[in-house]
């Protein structure tokens, strides 16, 4: 299964063509509206998907496309934001992640998904897929700070989860080449922050899929770059 997460920074209802492209089995989309209130032609596009959001304009979901089936697997967010679980084609779980500010408890972005990691660490099956934005570099770590991005990935890594891009280039966090966010648009602030987590053995990763889609190509849609992978 190809595997695309992008987030489109709002309208995907013009942009669903250009990513559609991409030719993926699944897409999680980030900053997208929800298709019951938008326009038919998309409503047509999404097919079968869940998504979930806190206004009709911007949520996050996934779409699943070549006759593959999805379900809902309604775990409780506790609050959160964003997550999507959901049952791809009966075959695998994948958590759709984009993760938020929280400026309540001050855990934010990847404290969300600390938070989310800790309320579910018992739910993860053998073959499972955690993908999205997690607007999270291992650069903003902060020493002592238990949910930071190291810390998470540390936690990913007991469970047996890997990044794809990572073992694709060899490169280590914070360390990375290929920039997924371009903040502001601005091609002089580059940033890592989109990522697909694939459990080794159960899950098997081709490398040489792993793409990052380029600046030329995506940023007069989105501040963000589509990040791709193949997965059986």
């Amino acid at each position: 299964m190809k595997i695309v997460t992008w987030n489109c920074n709002g309208a995907f209802r013009h942009k669903y063509e250009h990513i559609d492209a991409l030719d993926a089995d699944i897409y999680v989309i980030q900053e997208c509206e929800c298709p019951a209130s938008s326009t038919a032609d998309y409503r047509e596009w999404a097919g079968p998907h869940v998504w979930a959001g806190n206004a009709a304009s911007r949520g996050i979901g996934v779409f699943v496309k070549n006759g593959l089936s999805l379900t809902s697997l309604g775990w409780p967010d506790h609050g959160l934001q964003q997550f999507v679980p959901v049952r791809v084609d009966d075959r695998i779980n994948l958590l759709a992640v984009w993760t938020k500010n929280d400026r309540v408890n001050r855990m934010g972005y990847i404290g969300q998904f600390w938070q989310y990691l800790q309320h579910h660490s018992q739910r993860w099956a053998d073959r499972t897929i955690i993908c999205g934005d997690f607007n999270s570099n291992a650069i903003w770590d902060k020493r002592g700070r238990p949910w930071n991005h190291s810390e998470c990935v540390g936690a990913l890594d007991n469970l047996g989860f890997r990044s794809c891009y990572h073992l694709a280039t060899g490169e280590g966090q914070g360390e990375e080449t290929c920039p997924t966010l371009y903040l502001q648009r601005n091609l002089s602030k580059p940033y890592h922050v989109d990522y697909i987590f694939t459990r080794e053995g159960p899950t098997t990763f081709a490398k040489a899929s792993l793409q990052v889609g380029r600046a030329e190509d995506w940023l007069s849609f989105s501040d963000h770059m589509p990040l791709m992978a193949e997965v059986t």
